[in-house]
């Protein structure tokens, strides 16, 4: 039986203006509900429709202890760390 992950993820608009964090179960799912601006919330009043990066957890505590977390950062905080692994900010929902 695959154990099932939970993941924490941060979406930007295209000129990465904004950035959003999010953590959800199933990130294939979120990421198309993001892109298709669906709602009337933050990502998609700013079209935040860019995967820049995902982290898997474990437990859906370990998600929700991270979303936390990155919240709590100052932007330039999540850029640096989206440009560890995402120099260029490329959307990464391509790759799922």
């Amino acid at each position: 039986m695959r154990q099932r992950c939970w993941y924490t993820y941060i979406m930007t608009n295209p000129r990465a203006t904004v950035l959003y964090v999010g953590m959800t179960g199933d990130l294939a799912r979120r990421v198309a509900e993001h892109k298709q601006r669906s709602g009337d919330g933050f990502t998609a009043r700013f079209n935040a429709t860019r995967l820049v990066l995902w982290e898997a957890h474990a437990t859906p505590q370990d998600a929700i202890a991270r979303e936390k977390q990155l919240k709590g950062w100052t932007r330039e905080r999540k850029l640096a760390l989206i440009r560890e692994s995402n120099e260029l900010l490329g959307d990464l929902a391509d790759d799922l």
